[in-house]
């Protein structure tokens, strides 16, 4: 995990990962996690994701990873919200990031308080709050930096956010919301308008890396859609392509006897 951005309807998290397996999994265990906390913790008893979560490939260029990182950095004070990302009074791993320190946290182990219901106990509720930390690693084109140089790094990005932040009130003559008037918000409340964009392929900065990695995914794409649709049609030694996780077969009904 390089970085981890919440904000009110949304999430960012720029992350590193073994394959897209792994992606999946993750991602699945997170998101169903966070939905039924959130919706505890507020009351929500709809629908709590509006879509399905999107993975877009950063390339290993310098610029396309500083750029990503710098994008989500910003949140909090893009939209208006806060001064500076050191504002956020969400999960935001600006200041972690700056102080070298793990983002820490509370997780209600609910499976421990479970079963010690079943057995007809009752425990205080404080006695499954479990301490958490999440040590943020540095940006792959970043990872030969030693931590002083990383730090200093952050800090000038984040600095070039808080100018760009002040800059713009002065254009628009609109203060922030302010971290104060961000917590109380009512969670039930929800934009007039989404804004909605179809998200990019890849990031990244050289054409020619955009190329080259486009191809590489409609290349994968076209293999696995032949492979699936030969699985479908009941071939039994379907060769997927690398990297992939391939669906459950089709089951088959036997043919009646007599």
């Amino acid at each position: 995990m390089h970085l981890p951005v919440f904000l009110s309807n949304h999430y960012h998290l720029l992350v590193s990962v073994r394959d897209a397996k792994q992606l999946a999994a993750f991602m699945n265990y997170l998101n169903s996690n966070l939905a039924r906390e959130a919706g505890r913790q507020v009351r929500w008893r709809e629908k709590f994701w509006g879509r399905r979560y999107q993975a877009v490939l950063v390339s290993n260029e310098e610029a396309a990873q500083v750029s990503r990182l710098a994008y989500l950095l910003a949140h909090g004070v893009k939209e208006g919200l806060v001064d500076s990302p050191l504002d956020w009074p969400g999960v935001h791993g600006a200041r972690e990031l700056v102080e070298g320190k793990p983002i820490t946290g509370r997780w209600h182990d609910r499976t421990l308080e479970s079963r010690a219901r079943r057995k007809g106990l009752a425990p205080d509720p404080e006695e499954f709050i479990v301490r958490e930390e999440l040590t943020l690693t540095p940006l792959p084109c970043w990872s030969s930096l030693d931590p002083e140089t990383y730090r200093a790094r952050i800090q000038a990005e984040i600095e070039a956010i808080e100018t760009w932040g002040r800059q713009r009130q002065k254009e628009t003559g609109k203060a922030p919301l302010g971290r104060d008037q961000v917590c109380r918000q009512d969670p039930h409340h929800e934009p007039n308008r989404i804004k909605k964009a179809p998200a990019p392929l890849v990031h990244a900065v050289a054409p020619e890396v955009r190329r080259a990695l486009r191809r590489a995914y409609f290349t994968f794409r076209d293999a696995f859609q032949r492979a699936a649709r030969l699985l479908r049609d009941g071939a039994t030694d379907v060769v997927f392509p690398e990297g992939a996780f391939p669906p459950a077969p089709p089951a088959r009904i036997a043919a009646r006897s007599g």
